[in-house]
C-alpha cells in the first residue's frame, strides 16, 4: 500500500508528473500483469480504435521520428494508461492498469497536443473511482520526482515530451544568440578587427565637421536669414566669428577683411539678441568681443531681488529671521553691505509682507545702494538729493544720518514724488523735505549744502534686463540729449555745494548708463568748468573709469570713478564718480570772453560751451562806449 497523503496539503506538481510511472510500483506489478502484445488492441473501445487508425494514417505521411508508432513497451513496465491512485489500490485498479492503452509517439507538436487532449478525455471518462482530489494524491512510494538523473529511455507523457523539446529548442536558440553577441563584442573590443565601416564613416564625417573652417555665407543667404532667421544657426555663427576674430591672422578666410567679419557679427548679434544697430554698435565699441557676448547674455537674465534693511526700525539679523520664518530664502548681500539682503525665492509676496508694510525694509537694487555709500552722509548735515524719486537713496541717507540734519529731496516729476512721500512715511523718515523743482534751477532755489547726490536721468543702457525696450528705442539724438541735460544738472549740483563746509563739500554723480557720452565725457566737462577734483569713491570693487576712449582723451583722475556691469558684478550697470569742491568761485577761461568792436560801440561777448553737436553762444552787452 502506498502512503496516503494529507488531502489538506496538496503537493503542487508540474504537468504530467502525476501520470509518471513509479519505479517502485512497476517491479511489484510486473509479477501480476501478463506480457503486453498486439492483442490488447482488440480490447480497445471503438472510439479508441478510430483514433489509433487516424494516428497510423497520419504517421504514414509524416517522416519517421526516433520512436516508431508500433514500438512496444519494455517488458516488466506498466502500460501508459496505468495510473495508480492512492487508497484505491486493489484488483480493480490492477484490472484498470491492464486495460491501459499503449500510444505511439507523436510525430509533431500539434499531434502531441491533440493526443494529450484526447487522452485526458479518455482518462476522465474511464475514471470510475473518484474525484480530482483523489487524482492529486498520487502514491509516490519509491519514486523521486525531483531526481535529475532519470533514465533517458524513460517514457514521458506527450505534454512532457513537448515541454522538453521546447526547452531544447530554446536552449539551442539561446546558445546561438549568445554566440552571435559574443562575436559582436569581440568585433568591437578586438583591436585587430578595428571599427566598422559605418563607424569609420561617422567618425570621418565628425572629423570633417570639426576641422572644416568657417566660411562667411554669401549675400543671398544673408538676406534669407534676415527674413526667416534660424536662431540656432545664427548663434553657432556668432561663436565661430568670435573665435576667428580672436586669432584673425591664422583663422580668417582668404580674401576676407576684418570689417566683413565684424559686419556679419553685428547683424547676427542684432538678430539673435534683438538689438538696434545703433546701440549694438556702441556696445561693440565699448567691450571686447568675448566680453560683449557675456554682457548681452547677462541682459537676458533678471538681476537678483535685493532689499535694504531699515535700521531706523530693525536690525538686519532680526529682519532676516522674521522673513525666514515666513518662508523666504535669503542671504546677506555681500561683505561690502551691512544692510543688504539678497532673496533667492519666497513663498510669500516679498513686497507685501507685514515687515514690508511696517517699513522694516525697502526693495532696492544692489547698485542703487552704492552711490549713498560713496557719498557717506554724516549726522547733522544739510544734504540735497537732486533727483530723488522713488526715494530709495533718500531713505538710505536718512537712516545713515539717524534722522538728524536735513535732507532736501527734489524731483522734477510731480507724479513720481507721490511714491517718495509714501516710502518716506512707511520707513519712518522724519528729517526730509520734499520739493518739486527743475534741478537746473539750483542753487537759485536754495544752496550751501554740505553734500549733494545727483542720480541723473539717463538712457538706461545699464538696466536693459528691467526695460528691454531700450534695445531698440535709443539713437544718437537720445544719447546726446541725455548728455546735455546731465552736464547742466551736474554744474548746478556743483554750484549748490558749499566748498567751505567743515564736514562736507562732496558731490556724487551717478547714472544707470554705461555709455561713455553720459559718464566720463560729462565728468570731464565738469572738471574743466568748475573748481572740483575727483576723489576715491571708497568702494573697493568695480572697474575703473576710462581715461581714453577711441579718439577721446579724458582727465587722468577719472581712474577714481567706478563702473559696474551685469556680467561682472551681477548687478545693474552703473557709473559712480565722487567730486570734492575746493572753491566756490566759478573759473572763467580766456576763450570764453571775446571782444567785438561794432561801429560806435564795444560789446563783450561771453560764450558758454554746451556739450552737443553744436555750440550755443550767449551774447551779453557789458558796456556801451563810443568809439
Amino acid at each position: 500500500m502506498g502512503r496516503k497523503l494529507d488531502p489538506t496539503k496538496k503537493e503542487k506538481r508540474g504537468p504530467g508528473r502525476k501520470a509518471r510511472k513509479q519505479k517502485g510500483a512497476e517491479t511489484e506489478l510486473a509479477r501480476f500483469l501478463p506480457a503486453v502484445s498486439d492483442e490488447n488492441s482488440k480490447r480497445l473501445s471503438s472510439r479508441a480504435r478510430k483514433r489509433a487508425a487516424k494516428r497510423r494514417l497520419g504517421s504514414a505521411e509524416v517522416p519517421k521520428t526516433n520512436k516508431s508508432p508500433e514500438a512496444k513497451p519494455l517488458p516488466g513496465k506498466l502500460p501508459k494508461g496505468a495510473v495508480q491512485t492512492a487508497g484505491k489500490k486493489g484488483p480493480q485498479s490492477l484490472f484498470n492498469a491492464a486495460q491501459g492503452k499503449k500510444r505511439p509517439a507523436p510525430s509533431s507538436d500539434e499531434e502531441e497536443e491533440e493526443e494529450d487532449s484526447e487522452e485526458d478525455d479518455d482518462v476522465n471518462q474511464g475514471d470510475l473511482w473518484g474525484s480530482e482530489d483523489d487524482a492529486d494524491m498520487v502514491d509516490d512510494y519509491g519514486a523521486d520526482s525531483n531526481s535529475e538523473d532519470e533514465e533517458e529511455g524513460e517514457e514521458l507523457l506527450p505534454i512532457e515530451r513537448a515541454a522538453r523539446k521546447q526547452k531544447v529548442r530554446e536552449a539551442a536558440a539561446g546558445v546561438q544568440w549568445s554566440e552571435e553577441e559574443t562575436e559582436d563584442e569581440e568585433e568591437e573590443v578586438t583591436p585587430e578587427s578595428g571599427p566598422s565601416k559605418e563607424e569609420e564613416a561617422d567618425g570621418g564625417l565628425q572629423i570633417n565637421v570639426d576641422e572644416e573652417p568657417f566660411v562667411l555665407p554669401p549675400a543671398g543667404e544673408m538676406e534669407q536669414d534676415a527674413q526667416a532667421p534660424d536662431l540656432q544657426r545664427v548663434h553657432k555663427r556668432i561663436q565661430d566669428i568670435v573665435g576667428i576674430l580672436r586669432d584673425f591672422g591664422a583663422q580668417r578666410e582668404e580674401g576676407r577683411s576684418r570689417s566683413e567679419y565684424l559686419n556679419r557679427l553685428k547683424k547676427d548679434l542684432a538678430t539673435y539678441y534683438s538689438y538696434g544697430d545703433f546701440l549694438l554698435g556702441k556696445l561693440m565699441d565699448l567691450f571686447p568681443l568675448s566680453e560683449l557676448v557675456e554682457f548681452l547674455e547677462a541682459n537676458e537674465v533678471p538681476r537678483p531681488v535685493t532689499l535694504r534693511t531699515n535700521t531706523l526700525k530693525t536690525r538686519r539679523r532680526d529682519l532676516a529671521q522674521a522673513l525666514i520664518n515666513r518662508g523666504v530664502n535669503l542671504d546677506p548681500l555681500g561683505k561690502w553691505s551691512k544692510t543688504g539682503l539678497v532673496v533667492y525665492d519666497s513663498s510669500v509676496p516679498i513686497g507685501a509682507t507685514p515687515e514690508y508694510l511696517a517699513g522694516h525694509y525697502m526693495l532696492q537694487g544692489a547698485s542703487s545702494m552704492l552711490p549713498v555709500m560713496a557719498l557717506a552722509p554724516q549726522e547733522h548735515e544739510r544734504i540735497l538729493d537732486m533727483c530723488c524719486a522713488p526715494g530709495g537713496k533718500t531713505s538710505y541717507m536718512a537712516q545713515l544720518m539717524k534722522n538728524t540734519g536735513v535732507i532736501l529731496a527734489n524731483d522734477a516729476n510731480a507724479e513720481r514724488l507721490k511714491s517718495v512721500v509714501g516710502n518716506l512715511h512707511r520707513l519712518g523718515v522724519t528729517n526730509t523735505v520734499i520739493s518739486h523743482y527743475d534741478g537746473r534751477q539750483f542753487p537759485k532755489v536754495v544752496g550751501g549744502f554740505d553734500r549733494v547726490l545727483l542720480d541723473a536721468p539717463c538712457s538706461g543702457t545699464g538696466v536693459i534686463s528691467k526695460d528691454p525696450a531700450v534695445k531698440t528705442n535709443k539713437d544718437e539724438k537720445d544719447i546726446l540729449r541725455c548728455a546735455h541735460l546731465q552736464k547742466e544738472l551736474l554744474l548746478s549740483a556743483i554750484d549748490s555745494v558749499n566748498a567751505t563746509s567743515k564736514t562736507g563739500g562732496y558731490l556724487v554723480y551717478c547714472t544707470c548708463s554705461i555709455m561713455v557720452e553720459e559718464n566720463e565725457w560729462v565728468v570731464d566737462y565738469a572738471l574743466k568748468k568748475r573748481n572740483v577734483r575727483l576723489v576715491p569713491t571708497g568702494l573697493d570693487f568695480g572697474q575703473e573709469g576710462f581715461t581714453r576712449f577711441r579718439e577721446r582723451r579724458f582727465h587722468p583722475s577719472l581712474r577714481s570713478a567706478r563702473r559696474f556691469y551685469p556680467h561682472t558684478h551681477n548687478m545693474d550697470g552703473f557709473f559712480i564718480a565722487k567730486f570734492k569742491k575746493f572753491s566756490n568761485s566759478i573759473p572763467q577761461s580766456e576763450t570764453d570772453n571775446v571782444f567785438l568792436y561794432c561801429s560806435g560801440w564795444t560789446a563783450v561777448v561771453q560764450s558758454q560751451l554746451i556739450a552737443t553737436s553744436t555750440f550755443q553762444v550767449q551774447v551779453i552787452l557789458v558796456s556801451q562806449t563810443p568809439n
